[in-house]
């Protein structure tokens, strides 16, 4: 791409565009690479990627855990992107829009019953083709420069790469005024913390919640709770560092499960809460089905709600006694937090713009350049780091 002029976008707009981008070739086998990004076919967008988040889904796919994970992939969910060119029939967008790409797409058709439906936001447009790895008509838009083999897509998104292509309803246009570096935070963790509570469990003020698991999703849950007045807030994680943030965001005691080595945690929350019967919302924010179970069983006897954000790896299965469900207790799990794609991202980035919703706190580690995605790699799994943009 050896330009960023105007006249030069629109005269490789419908050509093949060559650039950078990391390919994962297997298990934890991740190269920069040049690719080759064919134009969007009809219903699809192809846009220039600015910056990128990692998640830990990203990094969940490449160790090989994820049971979808194909190989080779261009992997990469949440960013921020400027539409560079869109295919027949596209009128959502148009060239030059900015935009946040969705891993669940919404397609708004009166014929979806998940889109028309209030209770869901999973809309099964696409997503039998999106598991697959390819685009909705079966085929990919990634190739290899230097041999011409096909590269699989991600989640319908593939943003580990200064260009990808996306089908129109995987496309949230955002306001331009906004800085992608923060809105693109919007693509996956921090709206899925946020929806978790004011969506998917719909918190009421004064509440008992826990949430275990403080990285970008557990501190958006948090977050979500302070705001709609829930109190006590309680975090849980074994690292301690997060805590002074945890506290910062509205968490009113930390825990620390590495103190009650010989007890279980279920059981050291279920005694420091205010109702000593265990907490009236609980969170788990890991993806690990030991502590999923802690999170149902410190479920407040009677009503206790527990919802599951965190994906466990392939087989995983949670265990538990069927009396925790008898004695009153409910658990579910959320997507995206429940909210609709296209419709939502925008409006949280309204409510950024008007200072009604702080995020800049996620950003803890910045850097350059495709290749940089490596060194985000290293970040998040250093312990400190909530999300690591890499500006392209």
């Amino acid at each position: 791409w050896r330009s960023e002029s105007k006249l030069d976008r629109m005269a490789l707009c419908g050509e093949p565009i060559v650039c950078k981008a990391m390919v994962a070739f297997g298990v934890n086998d991740l190269r920069e690479e040049d690719i080759i990004v064919a134009p969007p076919r009809a219903g699809e967008v192809r846009v220039k990627v600015i910056c990128n988040a990692l998640c830990h889904t990203d990094i969940y796919t490449l160790s090989g855990e994820d049971p979808e994970g194909l190989f080779p992939s261009i992997l990469g969910h949440e960013a921020g992107a400027i539409v560079e060119s869109v295919g027949e029939g596209v009128v959502s967008v148009q060239p030059g829009d900015h935009v946040v790409p969705g891993y669940t797409p919404q397609c708004k058709g009166s014929d979806c019953i998940f889109c028309i439906s209030p209770k869901t936001n999973l809309c099964p447009k696409i997503r039998g083709t999106q598991g697959k790895g390819v685009m909705p008509d079966g085929t990919s838009r990634f190739t290899l420069k230097n041999d011409g083999s096909t590269i699989y897509h991600f989640m319908g998104c593939s943003t580990f790469a200064e260009y990808t292509v996306l089908a129109e309803i995987s496309v949230a246009k955002v306001n331009p005024a906004a800085e992608l570096e923060k809105a693109c935070l919007f693509g996956c963790g921090v709206s899925t913390g946020l929806g978790a509570v004011w969506n998917t469990a719909k918190v009421e003020p004064m509440s008992s919640v826990a949430v275990f698991g403080l990285g970008a999703v557990g501190f958006a849950v948090i977050q979500a709770a302070k705001a709609v007045g829930a109190s006590p807030i309680y975090g849980i994680d074994v690292n301690p560092g997060k805590f002074e943030l945890a506290k910062q965001l509205g968490c009113d005691v930390c825990v620390n499960p590495l103190d009650y080595a010989d007890e279980p945690m279920q059981q050291v929350l279920v005694r420091l809460s205010p109702t000593k019967f265990g907490f009236d919302y609980t969170f788990d924010c890991t993806g690990n089905v030991n502590v999923m179970r802690s999170a149902l069983e410190a479920a407040h006897r009677g009503w206790g709600q527990c919802c599951i954000i965190g994906v466990a790896a392939a087989g995983k299965e949670i265990a538990t006694r069927p009396f925790q469900f008898i004695t009153g207790r409910r658990c579910f799990g959320t997507a995206f937090g429940g909210w609709k794609t296209r419709d939502a991202i925008p409006m949280l980035t309204e409510k950024m713009l008007k200072g009604d919703l702080v995020v800049d706190h996620y950003v803890t580690h910045r850097f350059d350049g495709v290749g940089g995605t490596t060194k985000a790699i290293e970040a998040l799994h250093s312990g400190n780091c909530l999300r690591a943009v890499v500006k392209y």
